[in-house]
């Protein structure tokens, strides 16, 4: 789903500005590592076991961590529901 979900905004954004898509394609990424370095370094989730980062301020990654593994579930944007 995650994949389904940053291929959908990267399509979208690129539309109108490639460089802005990649840019934010380069954020999630940073950001998946800085959670894979530190899995509590952001907030806890809306739902039970996850953890939320705040990508910019309309977009957000949904993880959860188990065991020394970190899993991306969702990437967002704001404006859609969730869960």
């Amino acid at each position: 789903m995650v994949l389904a979900d940053r291929d959908a905004i990267m399509v979208y954004i690129a539309q109108d500005n490639p460089t802005a898509a990649i840019d934010l394609d380069l954020e999630f990424e940073a950001n998946a590592e800085k959670a894979r370095l530190r899995p509590k370094l952001y907030k806890a989730g809306r739902v039970k076991g996850t953890r939320e980062v705040v990508v910019r301020p309309n977009y957000v990654m949904v993880y959860r961590v188990i065991g020394n593994v970190v899993e991306v579930l969702r990437v967002l944007h704001a404006a859609q529901q969730w869960p």
